[in-house]
């Protein structure tokens, strides 16, 4: 009987080895089978997310855009700019621009077309500024108020409204009032950020931006809370930068936002008359279709020409990628005998770079006004991109390049100016767009004014006053020689800045 229990025992046993032996394995392929479809899963995520990036910085742009318009000759061109500068240590400020705007507005009789990027009265606290949009605002309402059929449409970026978090009471006041208000949609273009963004437009876009928000707003104090969408749509860093007041009599193309924390910012700006008019219309009206989905739904002002084009002055609407065009044509053209003038907001377009290296082995003689890069809307900054860049300008060039840097405060030199001045011709390029890859390589929406004018014509006379003025310090001690802003730390911000290009991590 014992002998028959033990070996009931051990058969039992051996069931039971047997039964974990057949186990072990089932549950070894269980996890297995798990693993693999997790990795299966993880490359699928991350083929979607290439193939999302690859199309998203290659894919083609809406319609109208990049837009080279047709050469147009005209009499005259209105150079316009504003200045703040110290005298000898209190604020002084010159402005020109939106007092023409406003004039401009007022002489309006058939249509007004305004883009601007900035366009909000939030600033950081403690600090007091010119009520640029409000002013703005006033006018457009009582424009509205004279002409009531006459179409007035003012287009503009959603960071100011803080994407989607809030509307800003300016934007509200001109819905209320008649004026139809366009906020770009700039997910169609290209992305800047193309490791963010795939993440972005694969899990975030669907649930959209509109929303209470709760989080503190991270670009200024007085700005209302942003929800987390906000937040995450905020770091896509997309935007339509355009800068431009059209009206069947004059076309404006400045650097300057009508923002209030931007009033005391140095800008510049023309003004043209004629067909050029239209030009600009049609890149707006670009916008607007890709914006709202169709142009079927929007009726947009025509504009019709009432002079007859001439004069030896040429001017050309560029926007986007043809701005990047003109100004690498441009500086290809400066050699012995040339001076090429630069006043600029952010300079870091390696292409840019390498043309104003190659203008000056040339032996053109370039002079380079920059904004320092420590200050925005009154938070400090550490001079990415400008110094690093200004001093691989002088090493590059051992020193013929001449940079000075502009003498602000809490304001910025914001101007985005190239010149270049042959003597018997000049080349002109201005308008919304820093010279960056971001703002140069359809990538933002920008617009910017090209010219050719004779040497001896008044542009070619008031720009090289303006520039002799800032330079020389005529009259006020408007700019400093580049070892005021030279630092021992250049190389770290070098490499922060070069880093910053090559994965797209900028904001300028």
């Amino acid at each position: 009987m014992e002998a028959d229990h033990s070996q009931h025992q051990s058969a039992s046993q051996q069931d039971l080895n047997n039964n974990s032996s057949e186990k072990l394995p089932s549950r070894s392929r269980t996890i297995r089978n798990k693993q693999r479809r997790l990795l299966i899963s993880l490359c699928l995520i991350i083929l979607w997310l290439t193939i999302v990036m690859i199309y998203q910085t290659h894919k083609p742009l809406p319609p109208g855009l990049s837009m080279e318009g047709p050469v147009h000759h005209v009499k005259d061109v209105e150079f316009l700019y504003d200045l703040t500068y110290k005298k000898p240590v209190l604020p002084i400020q010159e402005t020109m621009i939106f007092d023409r705007v406003f004039q401009v507005i007022d002489e309006a009789e058939q249509f007004i077309v305004i883009d601007m990027f900035l366009f909000n009265s939030y600033y950081k606290e403690g600090t007091l500024y010119t009520p640029l949009s409000g002013l703005l605002t006033e006018k457009l309402l009582e424009q509205k108020k004279r002409h009531p059929t006459m179409p007035i449409i003012f287009i503009t970026d959603e960071v100011n409204t803080m994407y989607g978090s809030a509307m800003p009471p300016e934007l509200e006041r001109l819905k209320a009032g008649g004026i139809d208000v366009v906020i770009s949609d700039v997910n169609p273009l290209r992305d800047s950020i193309p490791s963010y963004s795939a993440f972005w437009r694969t899990f975030v876009q669907w649930f959209g931006q509109t929303g209470k928000g709760w989080l503190p707003n991270p670009m200024v104090d007085t700005a209302p809370s942003m929800s987390v969408r906000s937040y995450l749509k905020l770091v896509n860093v997309k935007a339509n930068h355009r800068k431009v007041i059209a009206t069947e009599r004059a076309l404006i193309v400045p650097s300057a936002n009508a923002h209030d924390a931007s009033a005391y910012n140095s800008n510049s700006a023309f003004l043209v008359r004629g067909d050029i008019i239209a030009d600009a219309l049609a890149s707006e009206q670009a916008v607007i279709a890709f914006s709202r989905g169709s142009e079927d739904e929007f009726h947009f002002p025509q504009y019709i020409p009432d002079v007859k084009e001439e004069g030896d002055i040429e001017v050309q609407l560029l926007t986007e990628g043809k701005i990047h065009k003109h100004v690498l044509q441009s500086l290809s053209e400066a050699g012995v005998g040339d001076r090429g003038w630069m006043g600029m907001f952010y300079l870091a377009d390696r292409q840019v770079i390498k043309a104003l290296i190659g203008a000056s082995k040339r032996g053109a003689e370039l002079r380079l006004i920059l904004d320092s890069n420590q200050n925005a809307f009154g938070r400090d900054k550490i001079g990415i991109p400008n110094r690093p860049v200004a001093k691989e300008l002088l090493d590059a060039s051992d020193n013929r390049i001449q940079i000075r840097w502009y003498n602000g405060t809490d304001e910025q030199y914001h101007t985005k100016l190239l010149f270049i001045d042959k003597t018997n011709r000049i080349m002109v390029n201005n308008g919304s767009a820093n010279f960056t890859e971001r703002n140069l390589d359809d990538l933002n929406l920008e617009t910017n004014l090209g010219l050719n004018a004779p040497g001896d014509s008044r542009l070619a006379l008031q720009l090289r006053q303006y520039f002799n003025r800032l330079w020389n310090n005529e009259g006020a001690p408007y700019t400093l020689d580049y070892e005021a802003f030279k630092d021992k730390t250049v190389w770290i911000k070098d490499w922060m800045y070069r880093l910053q290009e090559w994965l797209g991590l900028t904001t300028f």
